[in-house]
């Protein structure tokens, strides 16, 4: 029996033992593979290790590019990029840290309560904004506090010299610096710099433990230089706010041309905003009106219907039309004048703004060369100008017209233009029948016009512009002292549900000047004036008046008196030198003569 045991008891032993050899011998082969694969990873693809060791401590981070500026056509800022830092933490570090939640609340401007809410509810983010856009120092402030978990980024802000006298047309950018509006919604793949790269160490907590290594530098964006003087903007929004203001008017524009380049001197819209502060921004008063709204011209159209009537060659500048007893019915319809005017020429009706005479030349002459004169001073058509919504007008096209239709077109009714398509229309006139393309952006070289109209045709329409501003005309208050003014006005009744309005009004004032040489073109209109007086003499024609007396001074025009002055001055210089040159003459032939005879004689 004691045999048997000890058989079993060495058998078991040997079992045992077996597997004892078995665990070692995988244990060891388990090491040496081991070993051996951390020696091949060591030695032979060390890429590996330094690839996962880099995974967990270096950071590729972009490095932000600053916005090209933005100028006036003389080099003054319109808006420039300054540095900024945002304040950012990841949650799963400061979640960590809260003994420090109060000191960063209160650098932060925060409630203790506040930034503990926003550190549980994104707990499992590792990228949260906390504020963003800080002064530099502001925001040093809070990094100097230490706290694990949050950090700080380097950002550019949008800064606008110029205010709100300018906000439409420059635009601004959103939070992330990119164009939401104007140029710089425009010209964003221009003014948008491309981003830097650098290369940084951190530690487990997101700490920087090396200098970070330029891998490549930011480029800033591209510089822009827009057409639009400053000074005359600045004039121009004072002067537009003051006539607001002075007749209770709903809104405005203002556009200045350089009939010659087709350049925006000027462009002002009310209401506006301050781009610099967003707390109230008001879509409506970030709308580019000279741009964008459309408008019932009125009167101020009726130049054009004059130049296609005198291109048709039924009538000439001496025509005369009679208009009287002041009332015209056309079917069912009565187009009236204030009063009974008689006959009137062509420069008279403009002068006196006679509907009864643009109506019986229309009809006339019929709708379609009339239409296609608006057509191609650019009415219904881009001006080129390239602007965000930027609206065409609208130009009715009938198969056949009715009377009513034809006559209403010849008073500006029944079509719709922008501020800035009469601008570049009366910058026609101005140029002799050459149409510009309109430019914001200064021109490094002069563009080339179309001829559109013919320069006779122009001149004599411009001519009788003149009288408008006469004492027998609409706009005497739009005289600049020192030059002749050529224009129009006009006052629009205003479409609303049912028929126009006897109380809503658009009032408007467009001209040239200085009428024989013409620098700059000049639309004026404001909305809803409701202080009594709606007339575009009345209302805009002042505005008109004031801001081109400057425009003339800063461009440095000659006013016409000096020139005249100077013409005659050298008119009478030429005279007298005639006179001189002519005595000289005179003397030295005679003694030549005399020298002749005497030889003669001897």
């Amino acid at each position: 029996m004691k045999t048997n045991a000890a058989v079993k008891k060495n058998t078991h032993k040997s079992s045992y033992e077996g597997r004892f050899r078995v665990v070692k011998a995988f244990m060891t082969l388990a090491f040496v593979s081991v070993c051996v694969g951390v020696g091949y990873l060591h030695f032979e693809d060390r890429t590996f290790l330094r690839n996962e060791g880099d995974k967990r401590t270096v950071r590729e981070e972009m490095v932000p590019a600053h916005r090209g500026i933005i100028f006036d056509r003389n080099g003054r800022p319109l808006a420039v990029s300054t540095p900024v830092t945002s304040i950012w933490i990841n949650p799963q570090i400061l979640k960590d840290q809260q003994k420090d939640w109060p000191q960063l609340a209160q650098a932060l401007g925060m409630s203790t309560a506040k930034l503990s809410e926003k550190v549980r509810l994104n707990g499992r983010k590792e990228f949260l904004y906390l504020r963003r856009q800080l002064d530099p120092d502001e925001g040093q402030k809070i990094l100097n506090l230490g706290i694990s978990g949050v950090y700080g980024q380097l950002e550019y802000r949008r800064y606008y010299p110029a205010g709100q006298v300018a906000s439409q047309l420059v635009g601004l950018t959103g939070i992330d610096d990119n164009g939401q509006e104007g140029i710089e919604l425009a010209l964003e793949s221009w003014l948008t710099g491309v981003p830097g790269e650098t290369r940084v160490i951190k530690d487990r907590k997101g700490q920087m433990i090396r200098e970070p290594d330029v891998l490549k530098s930011a480029e800033p964006g591209q510089e822009v230089n827009l057409s639009i003087d400053l000074r005359l903007q600045y004039l121009a929004y004072r002067e537009l706010s003051k006539a607001v203001q002075t007749h209770k008017a709903k809104a405005a524009s203002l556009v200045m041309l350089d009939v010659q380049t087709g350049e925006v001197l000027a462009m002002v819209n009310l209401p506006t905003f301050n781009p610099n502060n967003r707390t109230n921004l008001n879509a409506a008063a970030m709308r580019n009106r000279a741009i964008t709204d459309q408008f019932e011209p009125g009167s101020v159209i009726k130049p054009f219907a004059i130049a296609a009537a005198l291109e048709s060659g039924s009538y000439q500048p001496d025509s005369t039309i009679r208009v009287s007893p002041g009332r015209l019915r056309i079917g069912k319809d009565t187009v009236s004048d204030p009063r009974d005017y008689g006959t009137l020429d062509l420069a008279s009706i403009l002068a006196k703004s006679s509907n009864v005479g643009m109506s019986k030349m229309a009809l006339d002459i019929g709708a379609e060369t009339v239409v296609s004169m608006y057509q191609r001073v650019g009415f219904g058509q881009y001006t080129g100008v390239m602007f965000p919504g930027e609206s065409v007008g609208i130009i009715p096209f009938r198969r056949k017209w009715q009377p009513i239709e034809t006559a209403s077109l010849s008073y500006g009714y029944g079509i719709t233009v922008t501020t800035l398509q009469l601008a570049q229309a009366y910058g026609v006139l101005a140029n002799k029948g050459v149409i510009m393309p309109v430019s914001v952006i200064k021109r490094d070289a002069p563009e080339t016009g179309r001829q559109v109209m013919s320069a006779e045709v122009a001149d004599a329409v411009l001519k009788m512009m003149e009288t408008v501003t006469s004492n027998k005309g609409t706009a005497r208050r739009a005289r600049v002292e020192g030059y002749q003014v050529a224009g129009k006005t006009g006052t629009s009744k205003k479409l609303e549900a049912g028929g126009y309005s006897n109380s809503n009004y658009i009032s408007l004032f467009a001209g040239v000047a200085p009428a024989d040489n013409p620098r700059v073109a000049a639309v004026i209109m404001v909305d809803g004036a409701s202080a009594g007086r709606f007339y575009g003499g009345i209302v805009a024609a002042p505005v008109f008046s004031k801001v081109v007396a400057e425009a003339m001074r800063v461009l440095g025009v000659i006013p016409d008196n000096v020139q005249q002055t100077v013409a005659a001055s050298s008119g009478s210089d030429a005279k007298s030198d005639t006179r001189s040159d002519t005595r000289s003459d005179t003397r030295s032939d005679t003694r030549s003569d005399t020298r002749s005879d005497k030889s003669v004689r001897n």
